[in-house]
């Protein structure tokens, strides 16, 4: 392959990329024309990293005219939190902590024990949120790629007044023709990067130069091997009967509650690393490390109707 390829694959990729930060562009703007009250989610994983990014460039020289929120399990990787807290302060956004622990004290959820996880429980306190501030849509990082039931909602995705979702009642999306109204008491999820791969993700990582948690790359970190997943070791993760602790060099694809996020044997430490890894792999980002994905094969749809992300 001559340089000259290279150089036309290049422009081609960078094309693609350009069209993608384009229409996610377009949708916030929209979004923020429509409606009073949007709130970014944002965990400090990678997509919400890119979804804060957008929203910056969406609106430059301007401030980001959203408020950012994290539904906090209360069982987070350090790296992440720290991350977090960095990132909104870098860009001056005000943040909003939804906190899963302080749902189960108000008695609004029950606590799942030691060991137990807490993803599904945010349901609860993400609705308690949305109500208690009146945001009136919700930009989350999910992606078609991700999972069957996120393959099937769309991007502008209204939520009854229960917060609930119902994949038969979801309106058409013509080209590129949105409906962001809602009746009293409901409102939208929107889904700028739906249409976006993993590799779309990382190569704009790349493109923008973006920062991370340290924990997308590999590192060393003590694991236990529970149900066909790495669960690193923590207070919420403690070794079992016949369970043996190893310290493996790994990373992690996804960020989400340290009690059922799972890692994967890595020896990527850059984001060139990291593309090539993932372009070699068979496995989906969630089905090889999100063990709350694994309870059936609905398990996402059915956290999603009850409003979950």
């Amino acid at each position: 392959m001559t340089l000259l390829d290279n150089d036309r694959i290049a422009a081609g990729r960078l094309a693609h990329l350009d069209a993608l930060e384009s229409h996610a562009m377009f949708v916030m703007r929209e979004v923020a024309a429509e409606r009073e009250r949007p709130v970014i989610l944002f965990s400090g994983g990678k997509d919400s990293v890119v979804l804060l990014h957008l929203a910056a460039k969406a609106f430059a020289p301007g401030r980001v005219p959203f408020t950012v929120m994290h539904v906090d399990t209360g069982h987070n990787f350090d790296e992440v939190i720290e991350f977090r807290d960095r990132r909104v302060a870098e860009l001056g956004v005000d943040l909003v902590v939804a906190s899963v622990q302080d749902s189960i004290d108000q008695g609004r959820v029950a606590d799942p024990g030691p060991g137990g996880s807490r993803n599904r429980l945010q349901s609860v306190t993400l609705l308690d949120a949305i109500a208690e501030h009146r945001f009136d849509a919700c930009f989350g990082g999910a992606r078609r790629d991700e999972d069957k039931a996120r393959a099937k909602e769309r991007i502008y995705s209204v939520r009854d007044e229960f917060g609930q979702w119902e994949p038969r009642n979801q309106r058409p999306e013509l080209w590129q023709l949105y409906n962001g109204r809602v009746r009293p008491g409901e409102h939208l999820r929107v889904f700028p990067i739906s249409d976006w791969t993993e590799l779309d993700v990382w190569e704009y990582i790349a493109r923008e130069q973006l920062e991370l948690p340290s924990i997308y790359f590999a590192h060393e970190r003590e694991v236990v091997e529970r149900d066909g997943m790495l669960l690193a070791v923590n207070q919420w993760v403690v070794p079992g009967p016949g369970e043996t602790p190893l310290v493996e060099k790994v990373r992690y694809r996804t960020v989400g509650d340290a009690s059922c996020t799972g890692a994967v044997r890595s020896h990527s430490t850059s984001v060139p690393e990291v593309i090539d890894e993932i372009c070699a792999s068979v496995l989906t980002e969630r089905g090889a490390t999100r063990a709350d994905d694994k309870f059936s094969e609905a398990a996402m749809e059915d956290r999603k109707r009850e409003g979950y992300f």
